[in-house]
């Protein structure tokens, strides 16, 4: 399969923002001597970037998660550009050509089946060729006025927003130098490698909690690199939902600012989200799932026998089945009566946790009239057993008693 030819532009700029870094924070303003003001603008250029490309890029542009008003959308498409990702237009058809054939190696971009480090970021070194592309919509981005501006002015926006602007804001305590290497080559670093984390980690490791039709995966740990996009399954399986942590305790503060602003400002009139039944259903058949794949794993002869396989036997036959050819009382089977089925529970006596004696007291004597039935007492009136001793005495029936 071809990769394409390779992307030289994207090369050169991409493993050169690197080499910058390293010799920025080594050489021109070293770790040691950097000032706790330049360190505090590396994070905010950081976050920034990230909120604009969590809340605009993705889950307002690529997926319509929400709507926002115009002055709204002029600040994400601002915020957006710091992550030095491409244009909004750029980055969100790529984005739905991977949700559209996620994991096939030859229509999505950010491909597993490639590899993590093609996923992570060897797809910016090649211009692969995507011939589904054009069946992706892009009508709505061609319309907005803030997506047309921000594309035709994409490198200039984003070079002024993510490098000069950091220096100058730098220079206010005196460390212009500082502020372009930190909070502008080392954030812009911090921004892109935290965002291919959700095409390479996320699609590798972690939890699968609401789908396994693809390789979509979930952790806190991710999640707490990209300001909440980590739990990666659950948006996969509900790509429209305003929220990649549908459950409480799930670290999402993508979703908690827009929930917040949507009930305290007029900028988000409307937010999408699954239904409960949606989100129980997806649960629930995953649960099943995963209890199937464990009940696969019990050895066949830890398993009860169904009813079908097991022998009907009259009350002449089970007494025949109890009676012992020597006739001694002390070796004589054990076997209950309990839901019309015969226990034989001769070999797990001596190991029963209320002892044998009260088995004995139970147990079905070939000298009687009637068979001596033992279901109220095990269903509680003598023990409320719990449902591994119900299991237990599944695997010891040995017929069903045929009236």
């Amino acid at each position: 399969m071809s990769r394409g030819d390779i992307w030289w532009s994207n090369a050169i700029f991409f493993t050169g923002m690197h080499a910058a870094a390293l010799y920025g924070a080594t050489q021109l303003s070293p770790w040691s001597h950097l000032h706790s003001y330049t360190l505090a603008l590396c994070f905010v250029s950081w976050q920034l970037a990230s909120f604009g490309i969590t809340l605009g890029y993705h889950r307002l542009w690529s997926h319509n998660a929400y709507q926002a008003r115009m002055p709204l959308r002029i600040a994400l498409a601002f915020m957006g550009s710091l992550g030095f990702q491409g244009s909004i237009k750029w980055w969100v058809v790529r984005h739905r050509l991977h949700h559209r054939f996620t994991d096939d190696p030859v229509h999505d971009p950010y491909s597993a089946e490639l590899g993590l480090l093609w996923s992570h970021c060897g797809w910016i070194y090649y211009k692969k060729p995507y011939p589904r592309m054009k069946l992706i919509e892009k009508s709505d981005l061609d319309s907005d006025p803030v997506v047309r501006f921000q594309h035709r002015h994409y490198v200039s926006i984003a070079l002024i927003a993510g490098l000069v602007l950091p220096a100058a804001i730098g220079s206010l305590w005196g460390d212009a130098l500082g502020g372009f290497v930190w909070g502008g080559i080392v954030a812009r670093l911090l921004i892109w490698h935290c965002t291919f984390m959700i095409n390479s980690l996320a699609h590798w490791t972690g939890e699968q909690p609401y789908s396994d039709e693809n390789s979509s995966r979930g952790t806190f740990l991710i999640a707490l690199c990209t300001s909440g996009e980590g739990n990666h399954n659950f948006h996969h399986a509900f790509p429209r939902d305003y929220r990649n942590g549908p459950a409480f305790g799930d670290w999402d503060p993508t979703a908690w600012i827009l929930s917040l602003l949507h009930k305290f400002t007029n900028q988000i009139p409307l937010l999408h989200h699954i239904s409960q039944a949606d989100y129980l259903k997806a649960k629930s058949s995953m649960l099943l799932l995963e209890a199937s794949k464990l009940h696969a794993q019990i050895p066949v002869d830890s398993l009860p026998r169904d009813d079908n396989e097991l022998p009907q036997w009259s009350e002449q036959q089970v007494k025949q089945y109890v009676q012992l050819e020597d006739e001694k009382e002390k070796d004589a089977r054990v076997v209950l009566l309990i839901d019309e089925y015969l226990v034989d529970v001769s070999a797990y006596a001596t190991t029963h946790p209320g002892g044998r004696s009260i088995l004995e007291r139970w147990r079905v004597q070939p000298q009687q009239v009637s068979l001596k039935d033992s279901t109220k007492a095990f269903h509680g009136l003598v023990n409320r057993h719990s449902k591994g001793a119900k299991e237990t005495m599944r695997l010891l029936r040995v017929a069903k008693l045929k009236r």
